[in-house]
């Protein structure tokens, strides 16, 4: 059963995939729709699930589940996976890219290459106080506390030194 993002539990389990490039309003419409439809008729050994999904930053797809309710089972986590990995084609877009980490400069989104993170820092265009998204939260309350954060709060600390850190 789908439930619009503001009303699902906050210790409900969230995935986030993000998608290698900006997504278009339309396609961000298209996704939506999808999203909704897949995740209402979403089950787990038969028991409908309580869950929603939403699309942040038209390139953040964020996918949550009350486990309160009913547990998702690894069949019914694959799906999703699934529904991702069918529309992803088409839209040319790839959501399993974990190559890229993502900031917010000034509130505007940009992507480096994990293998480009070094260069970044040297080159000042990445520092500590940068937020970056954390797309390994695993809750929506470590969501909405923890996906934007500083860098240096992140695994990317080991690339900044302690003066920089200053």
């Amino acid at each position: 059963m789908y439930i619009p993002f503001d009303q699902i539990d906050f210790e409900a389990r969230v995935w986030v995939y993000q998608a290698n490039r900006q997504l278009t309003n339309d396609e961000v419409g298209t996704l939506t729709e999808t999203l909704k439809a897949a995740l209402d008729d979403w089950e787990a050994h038969g028991e409908k699930l309580t869950a929603s999904g939403k699309i942040f930053h038209n390139r953040f797809i964020v996918i949550a589940v009350d486990e309160n309710k009913a547990l998702p089972s690894g069949c019914s986590i694959d799906k999703s996976v699934h529904w991702l990995q069918e529309i992803g084609p088409r839209l040319g877009v790839d959501f399993f890219d974990r190559s890229l980490i993502y900031i917010d400069d000034r509130d505007e989104l940009q992507s480096i290459p994990v293998s480009g993170i070094k260069n970044a820092v040297v080159s000042e265009e990445l520092f500590p106080d940068t937020t970056v998204f954390d797309n390994t939260v695993t809750t929506k309350a470590q969501w909405m506390k923890r996906w934007k954060v500083r860098a240096d709060t992140t695994w990317l600390k080991r690339y900044f030194s302690t003066e920089q850190a200053s």
